[in-house]
């Protein structure tokens, strides 16, 4: 029968995953690297953040076993840990925006009241099978190329004003980014919608299609 130390100690250690995702900051950092491998600099420059802090808040997350390393040659790559910690990242995300009100406000400041259309994804698959609709990824180009909806076309949001002609007038357009708290597909949205085009938001986004176990494609195939 264990006693109260080891009892305690076990509960630090589990105590120490919560201690890293205690930080807004670090969980933007898993919610980026759900999109796949990242460098430090790479890392440091989509945050916001300097590249020394990037690291300090990376080395928090590693002893906490929530990500990993690779290297090629002089390069480190960090990523996370396993598919249970793009799960975790999002059961923390959806709890708070369940019982903190404060959550829920912040999240509608930041991405705006949801009069846009939403699309399931088993609809999209559905209408994009029936060649229905064009799925359109709005992430940064390394983002996609890491993994993304088989037959979406890749147009980052920032690009997206000069080329909408890219895209056939004659089907709905169906955006999609990061996760449920990236605003890009919500931009993409509004953008298209002002330039006269039918457009919907694919329901979350590719951080909760991964989790869903559907398909994803790569730029290897």
């Amino acid at each position: 029968m264990g006693d109260a130390r080891t009892k305690a100690e076990l509960f630090e250690h589990l105590a120490r995953v919560g201690r890293a995702l205690a930080s807004g900051k670090r969980l933007e950092l898993l919610d980026l690297l759900a999109q796949g491998p990242r460098g430090v600099a790479d890392l440091a420059a989509t945050a916001g953040l300097g590249v020394t802090t990037t690291s300090a808040h990376l080395q928090t997350l590693k002893r906490a076993g929530l990500v990993a390393t690779s290297r090629s040659g002089t390069t480190i790559r960090y990523r996370l840990a396993g598919d249970d910690v793009a799960a975790l990242y999002a059961h923390v995300r959806d709890v708070a925006d369940t019982h903190l009100p404060d959550v829920t406000a912040a999240r509608t400041r930041y991405l705006g009241q949801d009069a846009d259309e939403e699309l399931g994804r088993a609809e999209l698959l559905r209408r994009a099978r029936a060649g229905e609709v064009v799925v359109l990824d709005v992430r940064p180009t390394t983002e996609y190329l890491a993994g993304h909806i088989p037959g979406a076309r890749s147009i980052p949001i920032d690009e997206l004003a000069d080329r909408i002609a890219e895209l056939p007038a004659d089907v709905d357009v169906v955006a999609y980014c990061r996760g449920a708290y990236c605003v890009f597909a919500h931009d993409a949205v509004r953008l298209l919608t002002g330039h006269g085009r039918r457009a919907l938001r694919l329901e979350q986004g590719m951080l909760e299609w991964r989790l869903a176990g559907l398909p994803v494609a790569t730029a290897s195939g």
